[in-house]
C-alpha cells in the first residue's frame, strides 16, 4: 500500500470522525480543529488499534491502514482462521485459553504492521504492548451499553451479573484499566495525519 497524498488523508480523517462514536464525534471534531499535539507512528513500528468491545476497532482498521500506507489485520479474524474455532463460543467456553492465544498471536506477528485488537486485549496484555504504538477507539457508556444490548451474539463475560451490571462494570473495570496503558488519543494521531508526513 503506498502513503496517501494530503488530499486523501483528509478525506480518510473524515470518514473516520463518522465512523466513531456518534456521540464524541463532535468533540472530536472541535479537537481536530485546535492546535495540539501530534503523534504518529516512528517508522517500522507496529500499530494497534484497541478500545472496548463495540468501538468501531474493526470498522476502523480500513481507514488507519488508508492513512499509513498499511494493510491491516483483525486480530480476532486472524484467530479464528489459524485455529479454526468460532471466537465467540471460544471466548465464553475456555476464556483463558483464548487470552493464552490472542497474547501469543500478537506477539507472534511479524513486526511493523497494523493490528486491530479484541475489546479485551488492553486490559489482559498490556505489557504486551510495550514498544507498540497503542491507538485508543473512544466510546462513551451510553454507545458502549446500546451497541452490545443490541449484539446479542456476543459471549458474556460475567453471566453470573445482570447484563445491565455486567455491562456497567465491565466498562468502568476496563476504563481504569486502559488510563494505566500509554496510548495516543485518536484525535492525536488524526491531527498527526493532516498535518505531517505519515512515515510507513
Amino acid at each position: 500500500m503506498s502513503a496517501p497524498s494530503a488530499e486523501e488523508r483528509k478525506r480518510l480523517v473524515e470518514q473516520v470522525l463518522a465512523s466513531v462514536d456518534p456521540r464524541l464525534a463532535p468533540g472530536l471534531q472541535e479537537a481536530l480543529a485546535l492546535p495540539g499535539p501530534t503523534l504518529l507512528p516512528a517508522p517500522g513500528q507496529t500499530v494497534v488499534i484497541a478500545g472496548h468491545r463495540s468501538a468501531g476497532k474493526t470498522r476502523l482498521l480500513p481507514l488507519v491502514g488508508g492513512l499509513l500506507g498499511r494493510t491491516g489485520i483483525d486480530l480476532d479474524a486472524h484467530l479464528e482462521r489459524t485455529h479454526g474455532r468460532p471466537l465467540r463460543r471460544w471466548v465464553a467456553e475456555a476464556p483463558a485459553e483464548f487470552r493464552a492465544a490472542e497474547r501469543r498471536a500478537l506477539l507472534e506477528l511479524p513486526p511493523g504492521g497494523l493490528v486491530s485488537l479484541g475489546g479485551g486485549f488492553l486490559s489482559h496484555h498490556a505489557d504486551a504492548l510495550t514498544g507498540l504504538y497503542t491507538l485508543l477507539v473512544p466510546i462513551s457508556f451510553d454507545t458502549y451499553r446500546e451497541r452490545l444490548l443490541r449484539d446479542r451474539t456476543r459471549p458474556r463475560l460475567r453471566p453470573e451479573l445482570s447484563l445491565e451490571d455486567e455491562l456497567s462494570s465491565v466498562f468502568h473495570e476496563r476504563e481504569a484499566l486502559h488510563a494505566r496503558v500509554p496510548t495516543v488519543a485518536l484525535v492525536d494521531f488524526l491531527r498527526g495525519c493532516l498535518t505531517a508526513e505519515v512515515p510507513s
